[in-house]
């Protein structure tokens, strides 16, 4: 697993390491019972503190994408929590608020549309 952290972004190092790790989950690059690095190598890995791994990891664990096992450590779970109700309400909030910044660029429904297509793309799975 390959995490690419941007030390410069305004998003938190926890929150950039636990959506690639959704990411990479959605893509294969991870399978469902792998287990994760530890949290003192994946930090030592990436130049981070571990408190900051640890942080990702427990949002993780909560969101169901992975179990912690006191033998095996951070491994993936995909028994994701959330009912499908409020992941559609978040889902329809977050869609919300994009739209409106493409509203505001002028960048058409059908642009829209194409960008959506290629990341759905990206997330396929093998059949």
């Amino acid at each position: 697993m390959i995490l690419r952290i941007d030390f410069d972004s305004e998003t938190p190092i926890y929150v950039q390491i636990k959506n690639q790790v959704i990411e990479c989950i959605a893509k294969c690059e991870i399978e469902i019972g792998e287990e994760l690095p530890s949290v003192r190598a994946l930090a030592e890995d990436i130049g981070v503190n571990m408190h900051t791994v640890n942080k990702a990891y427990n949002m993780l664990k909560d969101e169901g994408y992975i179990k912690i096992d006191r033998r095996k450590g951070a491994v993936v779970s995909l028994n994701l929590n959330q009912s499908m109700e409020k992941f559609r309400e978040d889902l329809n909030e977050n869609l919300y608020f994009y739209m409106a910044q493409c509203f505001n660029r002028n960048i058409n429904k059908e642009d829209v549309k194409d960008f959506i297509d290629k990341i759905f793309i990206d997330f396929k799975k093998e059949e």
